[in-house]
């Protein structure tokens, strides 16, 4: 495991010794790896930082590294004849923006630039894509994750949610409550990629649970029943969030408004990882968790983010009355050129890692 210390590569470790496996965790060092795993300590950003794995052999790889490409070039340079198999998770992000409704692994792809930008989390998950597809060929298996939520989040989604209606009173929530999404639990995804590696599946496949798994609505309500918080839910309409200069899944993690965004991000496909065996277990079961996380001393390390008390302060007390009857909603522009920074993980505006170092 190249990383493997937070979210997704810790889920990842945990499910494999759960499994039985010899783990090898590498990583720098700056986070607590799950115990049970053989550790090796290198920077792999670094010219020799590879160095620790001259001789060693393994059966499966798995890389979550999202910043510079040319770490994922060193990195399958240095195992290609060491590894059987190597899987790298990316993003949906790699598909150029926006992806159309009920898109698949066959959509467009994001424009290779000419020079590595690791500020371009697109387009450094698809030249490390490429990177792995050049070494590994049939023995790799790219995991375009979406929306990934649970326990060990560092990216200020599911949790900041729980933290913000944990603290209580009228909360506002980005309508509408009926808005579809598309989600899948880092650890129901980690389980999934381990079983596709052992089997041998290869090329690209979207790691994401079916669109509409669940809404805005029951996203929320299950934060407050988990919390006990006494928090009430105001839907606001996203013609007025907008109109009030709130930035969808950055100041109010996870909704995009109805529109063309939010069916690239919450309307894939997924049916090929579906066909594969991925299942979700209950958003309930996955909310709880969270929280029960968050309670711990790990949980209270969670960086901040999302929409500023004095904002949502002003949104509720501009926002105009709702109409008696609701009507169908509308469809919204946003002014964007790309997508939402790391589908597999925001923090403000930049892209994040699935395995929560910052960028990965």
């Amino acid at each position: 495991m190249l990383g493997g210390t937070q979210f997704l590569g810790r889920a990842v470790v945990t499910a494999a010794l759960a499994r039985g496996h010899e783990v090898t965790l590498l990583h720098r060092g700056e986070h607590e790896p799950p115990s049970g795993a053989r550790v090796l300590r290198a920077d792999r950003t670094r010219p020799d930082g590879l160095a620790v794995l001259a001789d060693g052999v393994w059966d499966l790889v798995v890389d979550t590294w999202s910043g510079d490409p040319a770490v994922v070039r060193r990195s399958t340079d240095a195992l290609r004849d060491r590894a059987g198999h190597y899987t790298f998770v990316s993003s949906r992000s790699v598909y150029a923006w926006p992806a159309a409704d009920g898109a698949d692994e066959s959509a467009p792809l994001v424009e290779a630039a000419p020079d590595d930008d690791p500020d371009d989390y697109a387009w450094s998950k698809r030249a490390a894509e490429t990177a792995v597809l050049a070494v590994f060929g049939h023995r790799a298996l790219l995991v375009r994750a979406g929306l990934l939520i649970g326990p060990h989040e560092n990216s200020g989604r599911l949790s900041w949610w729980l933290s913000r209606i944990g603290r209580g009173g009228v909360v506002a929530a980005p309508g509408p409550a009926d808005l579809d999404l598309q989600h899948v639990d880092a650890r129901d995804l980690a389980s999934w990629l381990l079983t596709a590696a052992d089997r041998g599946m290869s090329g690209a496949v979207d790691g994401v649970g079916p669109p509409g798994s669940c809404t805005m609505g029951e996203l929320l309500e299950a934060c407050v029943a988990v919390t006990g918080a006494s928090a009430e839910l105001r839907w606001l309409e996203p013609e007025h969030l907008l109109a009030e200069g709130v930035t969808p899944w950055t100041d109010l993690p996870i909704w995009m408004p109805p529109g063309p965004e939010h069916a690239a991000v919450h309307r894939g496909a997924a049916a090929l990882a579906a066909h594969a065996g991925l299942r979700l277990r209950p958003l309930t079961q996955t909310v709880a968790d969270t929280w029960a996380w968050m309670s711990g001393p790990d949980g209270s390390r969670l960086q901040a983010g999302g929409l500023p008390p004095e904002v949502e302060r002003r949104l509720l007390e501009t926002a105009p009355p709702r109409p008696a009857t609701d009507t169908p909603a509308a469809v919204l522009p946003i002014t964007r050129s790309s997508s939402p920074s790391g589908l597999t993980l925001p923090s403000g505006v930049s892209g994040c890692s699935p395995d929560g170092r910052g960028r990965a």
